[in-house]
Protein backbone atom coordinates (compact mmCIF):
# COMPACT_ATOMS: atom_id res chain seq x y z
CA UNK A 1 0.00 0.00 0.00
CA UNK A 2 1.22 3.45 -0.58
CA UNK A 3 -0.29 7.13 0.37
CA UNK A 4 0.61 10.03 2.35
CA UNK A 5 0.46 9.63 5.75
CA UNK A 6 0.80 12.76 8.53
CA UNK A 7 2.88 12.04 11.74
CA UNK A 8 2.03 14.38 14.33
CA UNK A 9 5.22 16.34 16.29
CA UNK A 10 7.86 15.08 13.94
CA UNK A 11 10.54 15.60 15.73
CA UNK A 12 10.08 13.48 18.58
CA UNK A 13 11.39 9.99 19.79
CA UNK A 14 8.55 7.60 18.77
CA UNK A 15 7.90 9.97 15.64
CA UNK A 16 11.35 10.13 14.02
CA UNK A 17 11.08 6.20 14.26
CA UNK A 18 7.50 6.06 13.01
CA UNK A 19 8.26 8.11 9.97
CA UNK A 20 11.74 5.61 9.04
CA UNK A 21 9.18 2.92 9.38
CA UNK A 22 6.81 4.50 7.24
CA UNK A 23 9.19 5.21 4.33
CA UNK A 24 10.68 1.76 4.35
CA UNK A 25 7.31 0.51 3.39
CA UNK A 26 6.92 2.63 0.87
CA UNK A 27 4.49 5.43 2.09
CA UNK A 28 5.44 9.37 1.88
CA UNK A 29 5.42 11.53 5.03
CA UNK A 30 4.21 14.49 5.77
CA UNK A 31 5.37 15.87 9.41
CA UNK A 32 4.03 18.18 11.62
CA UNK A 33 6.49 21.08 13.73
CA UNK A 34 5.15 23.66 16.09
CA UNK A 35 7.12 26.33 14.53
CA UNK A 36 9.52 26.95 11.77
CA UNK A 37 13.02 25.71 12.03
CA UNK A 38 12.36 22.90 14.32
CA UNK A 39 12.69 20.57 12.17
CA UNK A 40 16.25 21.51 11.13
CA UNK A 41 18.11 18.41 12.57
CA UNK A 42 15.30 15.72 11.09
CA UNK A 43 17.03 14.70 8.31
CA UNK A 44 20.10 14.52 9.83
CA UNK A 45 18.35 11.88 12.53
CA UNK A 46 16.67 9.83 10.23
CA UNK A 47 19.90 9.27 8.01
CA UNK A 48 21.13 7.31 11.43
CA UNK A 49 18.22 5.14 10.83
CA UNK A 50 19.04 4.47 6.97
CA UNK A 51 16.23 6.76 5.67
CA UNK A 52 16.37 9.56 3.07
CA UNK A 53 15.30 12.61 5.35
CA UNK A 54 14.77 14.87 2.47
CA UNK A 55 11.86 12.81 1.15
CA UNK A 56 9.75 14.06 4.37
CA UNK A 57 7.65 16.98 3.68
CA UNK A 58 7.45 19.28 6.89
CA UNK A 59 4.27 21.84 8.12
CA UNK A 60 3.79 23.90 10.88
CA UNK A 61 0.65 22.93 12.79
CA UNK A 62 0.30 23.85 16.67
CA UNK A 63 -1.92 21.53 19.50
CA UNK A 64 -3.04 24.50 20.79
CA UNK A 65 -4.04 26.37 17.44
CA UNK A 66 -6.49 25.40 14.84
CA UNK A 67 -4.51 27.22 12.20
CA UNK A 68 -2.56 24.93 9.48
CA UNK A 69 -4.54 21.70 10.85
CA UNK A 70 -6.63 21.05 7.74
CA UNK A 71 -3.63 22.61 5.16
CA UNK A 72 -1.76 19.87 7.45
CA UNK A 73 -3.90 17.09 6.58
CA UNK A 74 -5.02 17.69 2.35
CA UNK A 75 -4.22 14.81 0.64
CA UNK A 76 -3.71 11.86 3.53
CA UNK A 77 -4.97 8.98 3.89
CA UNK A 78 -3.77 8.39 7.32
CA UNK A 79 -2.41 10.36 10.56
CA UNK A 80 -0.28 8.66 13.31
CA UNK A 81 -0.82 11.20 16.43
CA UNK A 82 1.85 10.72 17.98
CA UNK A 83 2.48 14.50 19.35
CA UNK A 84 1.92 15.30 23.16
CA UNK A 85 4.12 16.27 26.04
CA UNK A 86 5.88 13.96 28.26
CA UNK A 87 8.08 15.70 30.82
CA UNK A 88 10.22 14.59 33.11
CA UNK A 89 9.71 16.78 35.66
CA UNK A 90 5.58 17.29 36.25
CA UNK A 91 4.91 20.95 35.75
CA UNK A 92 2.86 23.23 38.36
CA UNK A 93 0.14 24.22 36.07
CA UNK A 94 -1.27 21.20 34.62
CA UNK A 95 -2.68 22.59 31.93
CA UNK A 96 1.14 22.40 30.14
CA UNK A 97 0.41 18.90 30.18
CA UNK A 98 -3.42 18.90 29.75
CA UNK A 99 -4.03 21.05 26.61
CA UNK A 100 -1.68 19.63 24.22
CA UNK A 101 -2.61 16.40 25.40
CA UNK A 102 -6.51 16.64 25.27
CA UNK A 103 -7.31 19.44 23.49
CA UNK A 104 -4.66 18.67 20.75
CA UNK A 105 -5.91 15.33 19.78
CA UNK A 106 -9.19 16.39 19.77
CA UNK A 107 -8.07 19.48 17.42
CA UNK A 108 -6.14 16.97 15.35
CA UNK A 109 -9.38 14.56 15.13
CA UNK A 110 -12.08 17.10 14.27
CA UNK A 111 -9.36 18.11 10.92
CA UNK A 112 -8.94 14.80 10.11
CA UNK A 113 -12.97 14.38 9.85
CA UNK A 114 -13.38 17.68 7.42
CA UNK A 115 -10.50 16.49 5.09
CA UNK A 116 -11.92 12.54 4.86
CA UNK A 117 -8.59 10.97 6.73
CA UNK A 118 -9.40 7.28 6.93
CA UNK A 119 -7.71 6.31 10.14
CA UNK A 120 -5.51 7.85 12.66
CA UNK A 121 -3.31 6.24 14.89
CA UNK A 122 -3.68 7.44 18.58
CA UNK A 123 -0.16 7.51 20.84
CA UNK A 124 -1.19 6.87 24.07
CA UNK A 125 0.49 4.72 26.74
CA UNK A 126 0.57 2.31 29.02
CA UNK A 127 -0.23 4.90 31.78
CA UNK A 128 -3.88 5.18 30.66
CA UNK A 129 -4.60 1.58 31.62
CA UNK A 130 -2.75 0.51 34.39
CA UNK A 131 -3.96 2.58 38.05
CA UNK A 132 -7.41 1.74 38.14
CA UNK A 133 -9.11 2.28 41.42
CA UNK A 134 -9.35 -0.31 44.36
CA UNK A 135 -8.45 -3.46 43.94
CA UNK A 136 -5.12 -5.09 43.61
CA UNK A 137 -2.77 -2.79 41.85
CA UNK A 138 0.12 -5.21 41.29
CA UNK A 139 -1.24 -7.86 38.95
CA UNK A 140 -1.15 -7.98 34.95
CA UNK A 141 -3.50 -5.34 32.71
CA UNK A 142 -4.57 -5.39 29.34
CA UNK A 143 -6.99 -3.39 26.83
CA UNK A 144 -9.45 -4.03 29.39
CA UNK A 145 -8.12 -1.50 32.01
CA UNK A 146 -8.89 2.07 32.14
CA UNK A 147 -7.01 4.54 34.66
CA UNK A 148 -8.81 5.85 37.15
CA UNK A 149 -7.83 9.79 36.61
CA UNK A 150 -9.76 10.84 39.86
CA UNK A 151 -6.54 9.51 42.05
CA UNK A 152 -5.25 11.40 43.95
CA UNK A 153 -2.02 10.18 43.73
CA UNK A 154 -1.26 10.44 39.99
CA UNK A 155 0.96 13.00 37.90
CA UNK A 156 -0.57 15.23 35.52
CA UNK A 157 0.90 13.08 32.80
CA UNK A 158 -0.89 9.87 33.71
CA UNK A 159 -4.06 12.05 34.01
CA UNK A 160 -3.83 13.80 30.07
CA UNK A 161 -2.46 10.46 28.93
CA UNK A 162 -5.78 8.60 29.67
CA UNK A 163 -8.27 11.65 29.50
CA UNK A 164 -6.94 12.33 25.93
CA UNK A 165 -7.64 8.69 24.60
CA UNK A 166 -10.69 8.85 26.58
CA UNK A 167 -11.69 12.33 24.61
CA UNK A 168 -10.32 10.24 21.42
CA UNK A 169 -13.10 7.68 21.67
CA UNK A 170 -15.48 9.58 22.30
CA UNK A 171 -15.11 11.63 19.70
CA UNK A 172 -15.28 8.86 16.78
CA UNK A 173 -18.23 7.28 18.26
CA UNK A 174 -20.01 10.20 18.66
CA UNK A 175 -19.04 12.55 15.60
CA UNK A 176 -20.42 11.90 12.17
CA UNK A 177 -17.99 10.31 9.28
CA UNK A 178 -15.08 10.53 11.51
CA UNK A 179 -11.84 9.11 10.49
CA UNK A 180 -11.65 5.09 12.11
CA UNK A 181 -9.52 5.36 15.86
CA UNK A 182 -7.27 2.93 16.87
CA UNK A 183 -4.37 3.54 19.64
CA UNK A 184 -1.64 2.09 20.45
CA UNK A 185 -0.27 2.19 24.19
CA UNK A 186 3.30 2.06 24.68
CA UNK A 187 5.16 1.41 27.89
CA UNK A 188 8.44 3.60 29.16
CA UNK A 189 10.12 3.50 25.37
CA UNK A 190 13.66 2.86 25.26
CA UNK A 191 16.20 1.93 22.14
CA UNK A 192 18.11 3.78 20.08
CA UNK A 193 18.41 7.48 20.36
CA UNK A 194 18.62 9.06 16.76
CA UNK A 195 20.11 12.41 17.65
CA UNK A 196 20.31 14.40 21.05
CA UNK A 197 17.05 15.84 21.23
CA UNK A 198 16.36 13.36 23.76
CA UNK A 199 13.09 11.74 25.10
CA UNK A 200 12.44 12.03 28.84
CA UNK A 201 13.01 7.92 28.97
CA UNK A 202 16.04 8.64 27.14
CA UNK A 203 17.22 11.56 29.95
CA UNK A 204 16.41 8.94 32.60
CA UNK A 205 19.02 6.56 31.05
CA UNK A 206 21.86 9.44 30.94
CA UNK A 207 20.87 10.53 34.71
CA UNK A 208 21.39 7.26 35.60
CA UNK A 209 24.93 6.06 33.46
CA UNK A 210 25.80 9.67 35.02
CA UNK A 211 25.34 8.82 38.39
CA UNK A 212 22.89 11.35 39.27
CA UNK A 213 20.93 8.61 41.15
CA UNK A 214 23.13 6.71 44.11
CA UNK A 215 19.74 4.51 44.72
CA UNK A 216 16.94 3.11 42.85
CA UNK A 217 13.20 3.71 44.33
CA UNK A 218 11.70 0.15 44.63
CA UNK A 219 9.75 0.26 41.47
CA UNK A 220 9.42 -1.12 38.19
CA UNK A 221 8.81 0.11 34.37
CA UNK A 222 7.15 -1.48 31.63
CA UNK A 223 9.39 -1.53 28.51
CA UNK A 224 9.29 -1.54 25.11
CA UNK A 225 11.57 -0.87 22.36
CA UNK A 226 10.79 2.39 20.00
CA UNK A 227 11.54 0.42 16.74
CA UNK A 228 8.46 -2.13 17.34
CA UNK A 229 5.83 0.68 18.83
CA UNK A 230 6.87 2.61 15.12
CA UNK A 231 6.26 -1.03 13.66
CA UNK A 232 2.63 -1.68 16.12
CA UNK A 233 1.88 2.14 15.02
CA UNK A 234 2.33 1.38 10.86
CA UNK A 235 0.50 -1.80 11.38
CA UNK A 236 -2.25 -0.65 13.18
CA UNK A 237 -2.85 1.81 10.75
CA UNK A 238 -4.28 -0.11 7.98
CA UNK A 239 -4.93 -3.62 9.05
CA UNK A 240 -8.34 -4.18 9.06
CA UNK A 241 -8.40 -5.56 12.45
CA UNK A 242 -7.15 -2.64 14.00
CA UNK A 243 -10.30 -0.39 13.66
CA UNK A 244 -11.36 0.02 16.55
CA UNK A 245 -8.88 -1.23 19.06
CA UNK A 246 -6.65 -0.32 21.27
CA UNK A 247 -2.98 -2.50 21.67
CA UNK A 248 -0.54 -2.74 24.36
CA UNK A 249 2.88 -2.40 23.54
CA UNK A 250 5.28 -3.61 26.07
CA UNK A 251 7.99 -6.53 26.31
CA UNK A 252 8.36 -6.68 29.96
CA UNK A 253 8.74 -5.20 33.65
CA UNK A 254 11.87 -4.86 34.97
CA UNK A 255 12.82 -2.97 38.35
CA UNK A 256 14.88 0.11 38.17
CA UNK A 257 17.69 -1.46 39.59
CA UNK A 258 17.32 -3.98 37.04
CA UNK A 259 17.28 -0.76 34.50
CA UNK A 260 20.79 0.29 35.87
CA UNK A 261 22.09 -3.32 35.64
CA UNK A 262 21.08 -3.37 32.11
CA UNK A 263 22.98 0.19 31.33
CA UNK A 264 25.94 -0.48 33.20
CA UNK A 265 26.01 -3.98 31.22
CA UNK A 266 25.85 -2.38 27.85
CA UNK A 267 28.28 0.36 29.05
CA UNK A 268 30.83 -0.87 31.26
CA UNK A 269 32.73 2.24 31.67
CA UNK A 270 29.41 3.81 33.75
CA UNK A 271 28.86 0.41 35.77
CA UNK A 272 30.71 2.00 38.83
CA UNK A 273 28.49 5.00 38.56
CA UNK A 274 24.60 3.49 38.40
CA UNK A 275 22.98 2.78 41.56
CA UNK A 276 23.27 -0.77 43.45
CA UNK A 277 20.96 -0.61 45.92
CA UNK A 278 17.26 0.46 46.59
CA UNK A 279 15.72 2.98 48.60
CA UNK A 280 12.51 2.59 51.82
CA UNK A 281 9.66 3.81 50.02
CA UNK A 282 9.66 6.06 53.00
CA UNK A 283 12.43 8.01 51.80
CA UNK A 284 11.57 8.41 48.54
CA UNK A 285 8.20 9.93 49.76
CA UNK A 286 9.62 12.48 51.55
CA UNK A 287 12.29 13.15 48.94
CA UNK A 288 9.41 13.84 46.62
CA UNK A 289 8.07 16.38 48.63
CA UNK A 290 11.49 18.66 47.63
CA UNK A 291 12.26 17.07 43.65
CA UNK A 292 8.98 17.27 41.39
CA UNK A 293 11.02 14.23 39.68
CA UNK A 294 10.19 12.18 41.75
CA UNK A 295 6.27 12.66 42.15
CA UNK A 296 5.59 10.07 39.26
CA UNK A 297 7.08 7.56 40.75
CA UNK A 298 5.16 7.67 44.00
CA UNK A 299 1.97 5.08 42.84
CA UNK A 300 4.62 2.46 41.71
CA UNK A 301 6.65 1.74 44.99
CA UNK A 302 6.83 -1.76 46.02
CA UNK A 303 3.98 -2.50 43.25
CA UNK A 304 4.96 -4.31 40.71
CA UNK A 305 2.75 -3.65 37.38
CA UNK A 306 2.86 -6.36 33.93
CA UNK A 307 0.79 -6.20 30.66
CA UNK A 308 -0.38 -8.46 28.58
CA UNK A 309 0.59 -7.85 24.74
CA UNK A 310 -0.79 -10.90 23.36
CA UNK A 311 -3.00 -8.67 21.27
CA UNK A 312 -0.80 -6.76 19.64
CA UNK A 313 1.33 -9.97 18.67
CA UNK A 314 -1.68 -11.84 17.67
CA UNK A 315 -3.34 -9.15 16.01
CA UNK A 316 -0.41 -7.15 14.37
CA UNK A 317 1.86 -9.45 14.20
CA UNK A 318 4.34 -7.78 16.31
CA UNK A 319 7.58 -9.36 17.63
CA UNK A 320 9.02 -7.40 20.87
CA UNK A 321 12.42 -7.26 21.67
CA UNK A 322 13.54 -8.10 25.17
CA UNK A 323 13.89 -5.44 27.86
CA UNK A 324 17.34 -5.91 27.95
CA UNK A 325 18.01 -5.28 23.96
CA UNK A 326 15.88 -1.98 24.24
CA UNK A 327 18.00 -0.67 27.33
CA UNK A 328 21.32 -1.76 25.31
CA UNK A 329 20.53 0.13 22.14
CA UNK A 330 19.62 3.01 24.26
CA UNK A 331 22.39 3.39 26.55
CA UNK A 332 25.07 2.92 23.36
CA UNK A 333 22.98 5.21 21.28
CA UNK A 334 23.34 8.08 23.98
CA UNK A 335 27.25 6.93 24.38
CA UNK A 336 27.65 7.19 20.37
CA UNK A 337 26.25 10.50 20.43
CA UNK A 338 28.37 11.76 22.93
CA UNK A 339 25.27 12.24 25.86
CA UNK A 340 26.66 9.78 28.38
Amino acid sequence: MSGTVLVTGATGFIAKHCIAELIRQGYSVRGTVRHSGADANLACALERAGIDGAAVEIREADLLQDDGWEQALEGCSHVLHVASPFPIKPPRNRDEVMRPAVDGTLRVLAAATRVGVQRVVLTSSVVACTYPSGGEQARTYTEADWTDTNRADLSSYVIAKTQAEQAAWDFVRSTPNAPELAVINPGFVLGPALDLDLSTSHQVVRLIAQGKYPAAPRAGCIVVDVRDVAAAHVAAMTNPVAAGERFLATSGTISLLNLASMIAHALPHVASRVPRREVPDFLIRGLALFDRSLLAVLPDLSTRRECDNAKARERLGIEFRPPREAVAAAAKSLHERGAI
